[in-house]
């Protein structure tokens, strides 16, 4: 018989937190797959905001028979400083010539990924990361404001809303955004696992930076 143990809150260690945005990369979109990362720098904040889930209540015998829930999807909010040339045919733009742009053009999806930090109490945010990984994505057209500089001047911040496509994952629902934990690949064999999936994603001196897809994610992480 296992023997029972009583619950401790905010055990030494356990006191998780999550925080900040950093390692931003684009991932342009071609023929389904998002073959060239480049860079995002000036990434300040990316805010997911899934919808979707919502209950429809089906009545019968006078009582509630059963409740249908709508397919959930996944949106998100980006915001930065700046963003990769790469990103104006995501934006909307197109190049007539070098340093000339028109926008009001087709839109072009794209992946992404992000790193936020996990932090605890012991380690504080040297404790680990999570590597985030959108797929499907598009941009809506979006504000920008400029102002005149003054005695208190400010970097414009730009912002898009996006909304995204899923694709298929084996034996689940498609799907539009995965996450891996580092804190679940702390041994030296989840550590060479986590890099096959980080030179795939920021590239080495011979190989590319690319977006692989869910399936692949779990055949680099499952050491295939």
């Amino acid at each position: 018989m296992a023997l029972s143990k009583a619950l401790v809150w905010d055990d030494i260690g356990q006191r998780l937190y999550e925080t900040g945005v950093k390692r931003g990369v684009l991932y342009p979109q071609a023929q389904g797959k998002y073959p060239k990362g480049v860079v995002w720098n000036g990434l300040t904040g990316v805010t997911e905001n899934p919808s979707g889930a919502e209950a429809t209540p089906l009545y019968a015998d006078d009582i509630k028979y059963i409740n249908l829930y709508s397919a959930e999807e996944f949106g998100a909010t980006i915001e930065a400083y700046t963003y990769p040339d790469e990103f104006g045919e995501c934006d909307g733009s197109a190049t007539l010539q070098t340093g000339v742009s028109i926008g009001q053009q087709s839109r072009k999806p794209f992946g992404m990924s992000y790193v936020t930090t996990i932090g605890n109490d012991v380690d504080g945010t040297d404790y680990g990361y999570k590597i985030h990984l959108v797929y499907g994505a598009m941009a809506s057209p979006s504000q920008k404001n400029y102002s005149t500089i003054n005695d208190s001047p400010d970097a414009v911040t730009f912002s898009w809303e996006v909304s995204t496509t899923s694709v298929n994952v084996a034996g689940h629902k498609p799907t539009a955004t995965l996450v891996v934990d580092s804190t679940k690949f702390t041994d030296e064999a989840g550590k060479a696992k986590l890099k096959k999936l980080e030179d795939a994603l920021y590239g080495t001196e011979s190989a590319d930076p690319y977006l692989p897809l869910p399936d692949e994610v779990i055949k680099l992480l499952s050491g295939n």
